[in-house]
This record gives structure tokens, C-alpha cells and sequence, in this order.
């Protein structure tokens, strides 16, 4: 019997992709034995594990192009340029409930994936690690400059994405033969390495983590690495790669509702789509 993960990428608004694709999984009664997520796709992991199909809707497309969620506004109010406490502490927590406690009690193993400032790497927490308070769920996608670092437990926590994109060598270590994994850029995508202006700003706002810098640094390479072992995967059947078939004008800090919309729509048809190929793909016999 072949074990089967799940792996997200983040994206920011962008996961608004994954969110349809999740829902697609869940409508067509699709389970995992484990799953990882980084950043935005830790909370598309969470929704999805919970099987709540509104989560997913609510929070990648309802809310996310909420003025309170980036520039001007969360400057004012919280002094940072992504509104990360309005997110976890007011829509998260206060307006859609969000209540990750049903998770402790699933068969499916999750990890969620943070940059540990002090550890100076990629941290990994279980379900069962979690806390509903959100705070290692807030940590885990929040981005250097645009918030500010998450402090819980000892730990000082950064999005996840900082130091791996494409998480599916968790995937691998945690013993899954077959591996589907989600992606939020089109095959036209190109990374850029972080400019001078990004690294010099991340010295200066973070003198004491050097690593962090380090990261930054190397983090094209890193998804360019990564991505080049998922098409190989690919090629020996051991992984399946989804990813938009359609290029949206949506940016990890940027798309309207209709956009969004759309977006989600995509993730769901491209399941849809695909649907004979990838259902043969997860047998597990």
C-alpha cells in the first residue's frame, strides 16, 4: 500500500489558486496520509485537513483583497504593511471562527513549516503542536519587513518560505511514495533574485540574524532546485504537478475579488480537468 502526501506552496493572494484546487479535492471525497504547507499554503493545509470548504473560499477570496490586509491602512494601524494581526487576531479568530482543535483528532499527518530566527532554519510542527491561538500559524506566514516577527513558546518565528518553497522533501522524509503538489505560478513564472535594495533593508531591520539574510540570499536557488526535483519526480511518476494553465494578473500582495475569483475557479477546473490522469495517479495499489 503506497503512502500519499500533499505539498503546498504559499504565494500569498495567489493561494487563492490552491484554495480552489483543495475544494475540488474535498468535493471528490480525496484524503492524504500526510501534508505539508508553507506560509499561505499552511492555512490552505489546515482548511482543507478540516474539510471546511468555506475556510478555504472565505479566507483566499471573501476577505483577502480586504483594504485591512495590505498597505495603508495596516501602516496606520499596525506600523507594518501587511495587516497580519488584523488577519489572525480580528478575521481569522473573531469573524470566520477559525477553529483548527478538530485537527488534533484526524488520521492525516500535517506539518506546517517556519523560519526559526534563533535556530537559524526551517522549524516543522505537527497538528497537534499547533496552537488555537493561531500564533505559530501567524509566524509561519509572516514575511521579513512586511510584519513583524512572532514571538511564542521561545521561539521567534518568520514565514516558512523564506527557506523552502516547494516543501516536498518533507514529503519524502516523512515516507510517502507518491506525492501531488500545488503550486501557484503558471509555467511562464520566472524568480528573480532578491535585489540589493531587499538585502540591504533585511541588515539593516535584522542585524542579530545574519541567517536570515543568508536565506534571502539563495532562496531563488532554492526554488529553482526544488522545482527542478519535482519535474523529475514527475517524470518517474512519483510526484504530480499542478499549477494555474491560465496566467492571472494576481501578485502575493496584490488581486481584486473578481481576480481572486477566477483564480479559484482555475484551481478548481484545472482538478477537474485532470481529473482521470490524477485519480489514477493516487491509487495507492
Amino acid at each position: 500500500m503506497k503512502k500519499i502526501g500533499l505539498v503546498l506552496e504559499g504565494g500569498g493572494m495567489r493561494g487563492s489558486y490552491t484554495a480552489g484546487c483543495l475544494c475540488w479535492l474535498i468535493d471528490n471525497n480525496i484524503e492524504f496520509d500526510y501534508g505539508v504547507g508553507i506560509s499561505a499554503g499552511a492555512v490552505n493545509l489546515c482548511s482543507y485537513a478540516l474539510k471546511n470548504k468555506q475556510y478555504l473560499y472565505d479566507i483566499a477570496v471573501t476577505y483577502m483583497p480586504n483594504k485591512q490586509n495590505v498597505g495603508l491602512i495596516p501602516l496606520l494601524k499596525e506600523h507594518t504593511y501587511i495587516g497580519y494581526n488584523y488577519m489572525f487576531n480580528d478575521l481569522l479568530k473573531n469573524i470566520i471562527n477559525y477553529d483548527i482543535s478538530p485537527l488534533r483528532d484526524i488520521k492525516m499527518k500535517l506539518e506546517i513549516g517556519a523560519f526559526d530566527l534563533n535556530l537559524s532554519k526551517n522549524v516543522w510542527f505537527n497538528q497537534n503542536e499547533l496552537d488555537l491561538d493561531l500564533r505559530i500559524l501567524k509566524g509561519a506566514c509572516t514575511l521579513p519587513m512586511a510584519g513583524n516577527i512572532v514571538d511564542f513558546n521561545g521561539g521567534r518565528y518568520l514565514d516558512g518560505g523564506i527557506a523552502t518553497m516547494v516543501p516536498v522533501n518533507k514529503s519524502i522524509e516523512n515516507g510517502c511514495d507518491k506525492h501531488l503538489v500545488i503550486i501557484t505560478k503558471d509555467e511562464s513564472y520566472i524568480r528573480k533574485p532578491a535585489g540589493k535594495k531587499t538585502i540591504g533593508a533585511t541588515k539593516f531591520s535584522y542585524p542579530k540574524y545574519p541567517a536570515l539574510v543568508d536565506a534571502l540570499n539563495i532562496r531563488t536557488d532554492t526554488y529553482y532546485r526544488e522545482m527542478d526535483e519535482v519535474a523529475k519526480m514527475v517524470e518517474q511518476n512519483t510526484a504530480y504537478l499542478i499549477r494555474p494553465t491560465k496566467k492571472f494578473d494576481v501578485k502575493r500582495f496584490s488581486g481584486d475579488a473578481k481576480t481572486l475569483e477566477k483564480l479559484f475557479e482555475l484551481g478548481y477546473q484545472d482538478m477537474e480537468d485532470q481529473k482521470i490522469q490524477l485519480l489514477k495517479f493516487l491509487e495507492k495499489e
